[in-house]
């Protein structure tokens, strides 16, 4: 399936549905950010996706790191919450979703890491190097309030 995001674009498609979602800046014990390389976009992100029924938000964070990278990790903060209606996230099976986005700092506690379906590419890497990776500006935006270290989380 293709993904496509927009953002304050007038030709974007009007949403069809809203998802609840949780991503995690997931730091090793070196300071660097666990990254997955999207295979729906080609894009670079944090690992995360929907919350399902069964899941509390912070484990919706750590459910889907584990089945996007193989780690087990534990939530130990939040970022901030992400909810602004111009990102709009298209997809090929015709699902055109708002998103509201939960992210949570989190630190490996165990698993191998692995590349799922959703990724063609998993690493670790440091701050110095995120400006130089293709990413949504979504995505920016994320690691730039983790990388602030505000004594607050983001709410937008």
């Amino acid at each position: 399936m293709v993904r496509r995001e927009y953002y304050d674009d007038p030709t974007a498609p009007k949403p069809n549905s809203m998802v609840v979602a949780a991503s995690a800046v997931v730091t090793d014990d070196e300071g660097r950010i666990l990254l997955q390389r999207r295979s729906d976009s080609g894009l670079w992100a944090l690992p995360g996706g929907g919350m399902e029924l069964s899941d509390s938000l912070p484990g919706a964070a750590v459910r889907e790191v584990k089945e996007e990278t193989g780690l087990d990790v534990e939530v130990t903060g939040l970022v901030g919450t992400y909810t602004d209606p111009r990102h709009i996230i298209e997809y090929s099976d015709g699902e055109v979703r708002r998103q509201f986005n939960v992210c949570f700092r989190a630190r490996v506690v165990g698993g191998t890491l692995a590349i799922s379906d959703e990724s063609t590419e998993l690493r670790f890497v440091s701050p110095a190097e995120v400006p130089d990776l293709p990413m949504h500006h979504t995505q920016r935006l994320r690691l730039q309030h983790f990388q602030e270290d505000r004594p607050a989380p983001y709410l937008g």
